[in-house]
């Protein structure tokens, strides 16, 4: 059987550098993200996620396309686009950013990689931010160009992931700092590697930098991770609802502004800065919000699978929101889920109930993240043997 022709959504699906790869190490089904496609399925997803917390994960996210800005005015463009203040970041660093519309509401939450002075990249969430960007700087005034470059991501993320890397680059990738970037390469192959990813465990992404290498990257990679159990994996959303991490369309959209997420520390308002939607975001701080993003615990029996709808919550019979993400994690016990509600509801210990198949579910309010929330797995600087 041809498996190319297995996975048909149309040429306008992009395949990434590492299809061919990911289909040769057991990927069996895919889902589509920023319009290329992206493997969701190397068999039993809870085993992928013990594969992610005790080994070490390679998982394909070619998806997360780079919007990259150049030229005298890119920084001053860049720092246009989110309301998080730049002017400190330094050459080599990365940021986690949001980029607003005018109304204060966000379009997407990428990682921002700097790569010289006049050198930024936005590595994207789903949604076609390149498409914003070039329409903001047509009238802007700035000397820029923006352009989506060939540029595709690797993620490798688990606690062995750093004898991985240094299995591949030697001893001195293990100076590599949280949120930190190089420019290096393997064996010939151009790549950015930063100590970044979207699993909040030990991990890296590399940005291979030429596309016709990918297949040679993803097997070099596999080989080197042989001895410390490395698997092909996918993006597990067991761990992300776990550490609280946010999927766009998912749990935020352009109707979602930060502060109702809880990420006012991401909006420099009284920074010397000028972004889209500051005038919106001061208002709505000073005004207040009405509803807030929550985690739950939902009693009952085990989740079958991540929800496929939002769920309505309720209290005392009445519509108080929804929720956006929901999972069951075997390392808790318990099922688990991302709430927005309305903020005089959103109160520690607070019951609602959330209708599931259209029967109701008693539910807990409760902190989030809901494992490891001071992110001392990601943010560890000692690698495990």
């Amino acid at each position: 059987m041809n498996m190319m022709q297995t996975f048909g959504f149309g040429t306008q699906i992009r395949k990434s550098p590492y299809f061919d790869a990911t289909v040769r190490w057991g990927a069996t089904g895919f889902s589509v993200y920023n319009h290329m496609y992206i493997p969701r399925d190397f068999g039993d997803p809870e085993q992928n996620f013990w594969n992610l917390v005790n080994t070490a994960i390679l998982c394909d996210v070619a998806v997360e396309r780079q919007v990259e800005i150049t030229g005298p005015d890119a920084a001053r463009f860049t720092q246009m686009l989110t309301p998080r203040d730049l002017s400190r970041m330094a050459v080599g660093q990365c940021k986690y950013v949001l980029i607003t519309n005018a109304n204060g509401g966000i379009l997407n939450d990428p990682i921002v990689l700097r790569l010289a002075e006049d050198h930024f990249w936005l590595s994207l969430a789903d949604s076609d931010i390149l498409l914003w960007a070039q329409g903001l700087a047509v009238h802007s005034g700035f000397d820029v160009t923006i352009r989506e470059p060939d540029v595709s991501p690797l993620q490798l993320q688990g606690p062995h992931s750093m004898m991985i890397m240094r299995a591949l680059f030697g001893d001195s990738i293990m100076n590599l700092r949280y949120f930190w970037l190089r420019e290096l390469d393997l064996d010939g192959i151009p790549l950015v590697v930063s100590r970044t990813g979207w699993s909040s465990e030990l991990g890296y992404e590399l940005y291979l930098r030429d596309g016709s290498r990918g297949d040679e990257l993803w097997e070099k990679i596999m080989t080197a991770g042989a001895p410390f159990g490395l698997q092909p994996g996918h993006t597990s959303t067991i761990r992300r609802i776990e550490a609280g991490m946010l999927s766009y369309h998912a749990d935020m959209d352009a109707e979602t502004n930060p502060f109702e997420l809880g990420l006012g520390r991401l909006v420099d308002l009284d920074a010397d800065t000028n972004f889209v939607g500051k005038a919106a975001l001061t208002r709505i701080r000073d005004e207040g919000i009405r509803r807030k993003q929550v985690g739950l615990v939902i009693d009952g029996a085990p989740l079958t699978g991540p929800n496929t709808v939002f769920w309505n919550v309720t209290k005392n019979g009445q519509s108080i929101g929804k929720v956006t993400s929901a999972v069951y994690s075997m390392r808790l016990g318990q099922n688990i889920a991302l709430s927005m509600i309305s903020a005089e509801l959103a109160v520690l210990g607070n019951e609602v109930e959330v209708m599931i198949d259209n029967q109701p579910r008693r539910a807990s309010i409760v902190d989030r993240p809901f494992f490891d929330p001071k992110k001392s797995l990601a943010t560890s600087a000692v690698a495990v043997a």
